[in-house]
């Protein structure tokens, strides 16, 4: 799986989530095998770049691989600089949003709104592509709803664009994460366009995965609420895909993990933040593995607190 010059390692590739593929998870997922992770998508509008949140999520030191970053808005010489920006920061490749379905992106026509304007469509890609010297990929839907499903047309401006790679979830803006995703559209995109296509959707199982490869022919799969609590099924995956067994790992090897994710985070965003991010992973890690949880631990207001109550998951 090549975008633009750079060769992945493997053909799973971490999706961006907004508020959960920080610099933390995307290092840990790519611990586990994961090709390429994906930023949370960042504004391109440039009166928020001094937002500590934003500028957190422009934050690449000591990124362990690829440098992704996804960027989001309405107006193509806005995001044109917005890529070259990022680009100047250290970006290795240039992400543009247009499969976001929530309410508040649709609200001002960005995310997968866009996919109503075509004309559009084709001018923020060919303005972005011209704006940088990195390859630039886009994520898109389907379609805006079930009549009106357009990712073919899209995916053929985006070849005709420049666009090194496109990744398509099998849903339409109107089914937001709703009902199952369906993967024909896909592998109608696949036939049509020469650039690589990248599967995305209820992508949960080894078994899933290698499905979707078989069936839309898809170059690579992208994986998102299923890494959630579960990082290491990027390397369980790919154990699937190469006819290996799958390893699983041990409850010392989860705790471990867990802790080191917790200390990453409190490193990155300092205790206060680190300590409040932490509680959604926590939910995922403790979900996933049907474990109980002390009633406090989602209340802890410091790292020591939350770590020491983590041990009443594990009986430790």
């Amino acid at each position: 799986m090549k975008i633009g010059s750079h060769t992945l390692k493997n053909k799973l590739i971490l999706a961006p989530m907004a508020g959960i593929t920080d610099l933390p998870f995307r290092n840990l997922c790519r611990h586990y095998g994961a090709g390429l992770a994906i930023s949370e998508m960042v504004a391109s509008n440039p009166a928020l770049r001094q937002h500590r949140r934003t500028q957190l999520k422009m934050n690449h030191q000591g990124e362990n691989g690829l440098r992704v970053v996804q960027i989001l808005g309405t107006d193509p010489s806005i995001m044109a600089k917005a890529a070259y920006f990022n680009q100047q920061l250290g970006a290795d490749i240039i992400d543009i949003n247009m499969g976001c379905p929530a309410k508040k992106v649709c609200a001002v026509a960005a995310g997968s709104a866009l996919l109503k304007n075509e004309t559009l469509v084709a001018n923020i890609l060919k303005t972005v592509v011209s704006a940088v010297q990195i390859p630039v990929t886009l994520k898109i839907r389907t379609g805006w709803d079930n009549d009106h499903k357009n990712a073919i047309v899209i995916a053929k401006i985006a070849e005709n664009s420049g666009i090194s790679a496109l990744t398509i979830h099998g849903r339409t803006r109107a089914c937001k994460f709703n009902g199952v995703a369906e993967y024909d559209t896909i592998k109608n995109v696949k036939q049509q366009v020469s650039i690589p296509i990248i599967a995305n959707g209820d992508i949960t199982t080894p078994e899933q995965a290698a499905f979707v490869l078989h069936y839309t022919s898809a170059d690579a799969i992208m994986i998102g609420r299923g890494a959630q609590g579960q990082p290491w099924i990027f390397k369980q995956f790919q154990q699937y895909l190469e006819g290996k067994t799958i390893s699983v790992p041990s409850i010392t090897d989860i705790y471990n993990t867990i802790i080191y994710h917790l200390q990453q985070l409190t490193q990155f965003y300092g205790e206060i933040t680190g300590v409040r991010i932490a509680r959604k992973h926590l939910k995922w890690y403790l979900e996933r593995l049907n474990l109980p949880h002390h009633p406090k631990i989602f209340q802890a207001t410091s790292a020591e607190q939350q770590q020491f109550l983590l041990q009443y998951s594990f009986d430790f």
